[in-house]
């Protein structure tokens, strides 16, 4: 597979119940639609871990992330920073994360997702890895957390981006990256995130489906759960928006992708 042809898809959540089992199939549909690189998310410390094991099955195509998700920050302590760090050891787990703050139903507090969210600042600065963010309703604390460890000399991707052109360009402004998924096919829902696409440097601009969630609307056919293969449909989004051809966005994209996260086999 040659890069002009290729797409990377920076987010899948293998360890989804919608997922469980279909690995082989998944990852046989996304290479046929020309996707030469995926990443397995990790949210928790069993999903991290189960992430890694997943990557190592398919070396050079897989690699995974490993960190908590929001939403799980509760759980913080000490021994899950310390078996965070064993995983991030491994060169197949290219990002810290995901990791963030998510205000919008708080299944953890407030104040244990910024703890948890500063603590994985701190290991990506420490171990000089990009962060792999979320960011939900909680623009304000997100952006004065990052904005200091960004000049600590951190970098990262901010994950299913959804806002607005104002925050998408105060991350870029900041030095972040922007990860965009099917979300920017919805009509009634993306509006916000389909403006905020026409700004975003394509250099700072990554691909993502967040499979199984977010199915690209624009889509002729898809299964009960989105997946990597449908990701040239967000990549045709994204063009039409920008006015450009779609395999120019897809290069810019894949190159994006494989600087960041350092995927040297693609390269």
């Amino acid at each position: 597979m040659t890069l002009a042809a290729m797409l990377v898809d920076i987010s899948v959540n293998f360890h989804s119940k919608q997922l469980t089992g279909l690995a082989t199939e998944i990852i046989e549909r996304a290479k046929d639609a020309n996707v030469g690189a995926i990443l397995a998310t990790g949210t928790s410390l069993e999903s991290s871990r189960s992430a890694l094991a997943l990557a190592h099955q398919y070396p050079g195509y897989l690699f995974s992330t490993a960190g908590v998700h929001p939403h799980s920050a509760d759980d913080w302590n000490d021994s899950i920073r310390e078996e965070l760090l064993a995983i991030l050891a491994d060169p197949a787990c290219v990002a810290v994360g995901e990791t963030g703050l998510d205000y919008n139903r708080n299944f953890s507090t407030p104040a244990n997702q910024r703890r948890g969210f500063a603590a994985q600042l701190g290991m990506a600065a420490d171990i000089r890895k990009p962060l792999f963010l979320h960011c939900r309703d909680a623009f304000d604390d997100f952006y004065a957390m990052l904005k200091e460890s960004v000049a600590g000399g951190v970098h990262g991707v901010v994950h299913c981006f959804t806002g607005s052109p104002d925050e998408a360009m105060a991350f870029v402004e900041l030095g972040l990256d922007i990860g965009v998924t099917g979300w920017v096919t919805d009509l009634s829902r993306g509006q916000a995130l389909r403006e905020a696409v026409k700004f975003i440097p394509m250099d700072r601009l990554h691909l993502e489906t967040d499979a199984p969630y977010l199915g690209p609307k624009n889509a002729k056919k898809r299964r009960p759960y989105n997946e990597p293969a449908n990701l040239l449909w967000t990549a045709r989004a994204v063009a039409e928006l920008r006015d450009m051809d779609e395999v120019a966005v897809m290069q810019a994209c894949t190159r994006n992708s494989i600087r960041l996260f350092k995927l040297s086999s693609l390269s």
